[in-house]
Parts: C-alpha cells; structure tokens; sequence
C-alpha cells in the first residue's frame, strides 16, 4: 500500500466570466488526496492519511476517496471547515492558486492522531504541499516520517505554494529535515526558485540534495521535460506532446505513477530505491510522463486509469 498523506481540499476551478459572473467548478482536490486517488485508478493499494471535515464538502471528499477504492481507514474526522482552493487557469494552461482555509480540517492533524504503528503492507509514504508547512498538521507529519523512514519508502514532492508558506528563508530548515527523511523527491524548478531563489542551479541543488538522504531525485521544468538523478546517473526526459487543457493534477499524476511503476517492478522499498538500475528508472519516468500528459489533456485534476496510460505506452 502507498499511503498518501497532507491536505484535501475543493479546488474550484474558475473559468472565463459568463453571463453575469465567473464560470466556477467545484471538484476534489489537494496534492496529496490527487496522490491517493492517482495510485488507486492506476491499479496500487492507496490509503489516505489527514484530518477530513464532516461538512458537506468533507464528506463528498471521503465519498470520492471510498468509490477511487482508496482506504479510508486512517482518515481523522473534524468539524472543522473544509479548505477552498480557488485555481485560475492562465494563458498556457497553468494553474494560479488562492487558499480560502484558516485553521481549516486539513490544518489541524494533530502528532497524538497519527496511527500508533501503520499495517505491515504499507510499503511507502507519500508527502507534500502546504500541510508540510502548516502547523499542527506539519509536525504530525514530519513524527511519523521521523518514525518510518528507514523502514519504508518515504517520497516527497513539495509542491510550494508560496502564498500559504510565506517566508522560504524561514520554512527552508524545516523541509531539508523533511528531505533528509525522504528516499525519493520529484520537485519543481518552481520548487527550487522559491526554496533557494531565482535563477538557481537546479543540477547543482539536485545533486546536493543526493547527499542529503533521498536516492533518486526528480526535477520537472514543465514543459521544457524533467531530469533524474540517483547515483551516479543522470539524464533527461522530454515532455509527451499533448493538447494541454490545464495541469491542475499533473505533478501530483507524475508522483503518483512514479511510485506505481516502482512498486509494481517491487522495487518500493528503501533497499532498493538505493541500488536503482538506469533501466527501471527509465520505464518509471515513461509511466510517469505518460500519466501526467493524460491528465494535462484534461479538465482539472482528472487522473489516469492505468488502461488509459497502457493504452498509450502500447500505442
């Protein structure tokens, strides 16, 4: 099982203005639910671990949670408010978001919540976004990495919102004790710049962070591809041309099959994420690219059937 762990959340996806007022959709979201839901519809064991609201929405994202067939077992529920993201589709198809969700559920995770040991068929942790910066949820998390690392994968993809974090310099200590943690982290050049500032060396920090504890590391630039690092190895990847609607769910679709193709090569655990071959990393990124290119093509964080993604790889 791949248990995915941080925020859910309504994403309401805002259109061009119609008629008197703005198109608006509201559908579920937050980086690390997309993660559960992305590993369940691409054939993975995926549980679910955050503070979920029993209002109306929190109970249409657990409603969405149980027919993807993720488990819901480690959900905690709150009355607390949902948090609303509202995400604004720009010119190229990039997502701008704002976030409506003062001491909102998925903020509110407490360390005593976290389960006092997780089921032996847990084989990896996949963290990441805002709940790593916000407090209490930020400390319940980093207790149970602090915990499990070692034992099992732990993979983070911190998918910064700068205006949730606020100040880097300040956050920049906590998420390298995150990364120290974690075997695998697929970040964004974006990531980079506001982690280290603009026009940062993202090779340079990539192989820095080697160093630091993760064995394979990602870098996404968009459209412009992404390259990998582990070991000694090094090489890049082009992006899958499609017609990009929107990339609401994209990075989180890239993180979710990424550890989808490593689990199902049973190469999920700590062991062997250290001792990768170019040829298992290689068709880890194929899957990988393939699903977030799917999701591109479609409206709002929509992600892959694992016959959507064979379908192309065999095509």
């Amino acid at each position: 099982m791949i248990l995915a762990c941080g925020e859910s959340l309504i994403d309401l996806l805002v259109g061009k203005p119609s008629g008197a007022g703005l198109a608006s959709e509201a559908v579920p979201g937050g980086s690390p639910f997309n993660v559960a839901i992305g590993v369940a519809r691409l054939g993975g064991k995926a549980g679910f671990l955050s503070k979920v609201s029993d209002d109306f929405f929190g109970r249409y994202l657990v409603r969405t949670l149980v027919e993807a067939g993720v488990d819901e077992r480690f959900l905690v529920s709150t009355s607390r408010q949902t948090t609303i993201s509202v995400a604004v589709t720009g010119p190229g198809g990039e997502a701008q978001y704002a976030f409506y969700g003062h001491d909102s559920a998925d903020r509110s995770l407490l360390p005593s919540e976290i389960p006092a040991a997780l089921p032996d068929e847990v084989s990896a942790i996949a963290i990441g976004s805002y709940t790593l910066a916000i407090d209490p949820t930020a400390s319940a998390i980093e207790h149970l990495i602090e915990r499990e690392s070692g034992r099992r994968v732990v993979s983070v993809d911190p998918n910064i919102r700068p205006n949730v974090i606020g100040d880097a310099k300040a956050w920049r200590p906590r998420f390298e004790r995150f990364l120290a943690r974690c075997a695998i982290v697929k970040a964004s050049v974006e990531d980079l710049a506001f982690l280290y500032g603009a026009g940062v060396d993202a090779r340079a920090w990539a192989r820095h962070w080697l160093t630091a504890g993760p064995k394979l590391v990602i870098i996404t630039r968009g459209g412009d591809g992404a390259s990998v690092f582990f070991g000694n190895s090094t090489f890049d990847l082009p992006v899958r041309k499609v017609d990009v609607i929107d990339t609401v769910g994209a990075g989180d679709s890239f993180h979710a099959a990424l550890l989808i193709s490593l689990e199902e090569q049973d190469l999920l655990r700590p062991a062997e994420i250290a001792s990768l071959s170019l040829e298992a990393v290689t068709r880890a990124m194929n899957f990988a690219v393939v699903a977030s290119s799917i999701t591109c093509s479609r409206k709002g964080a929509d992600l892959p059937a694992l016959a959507d993604v064979e379908a192309v790889l065999s095509g």
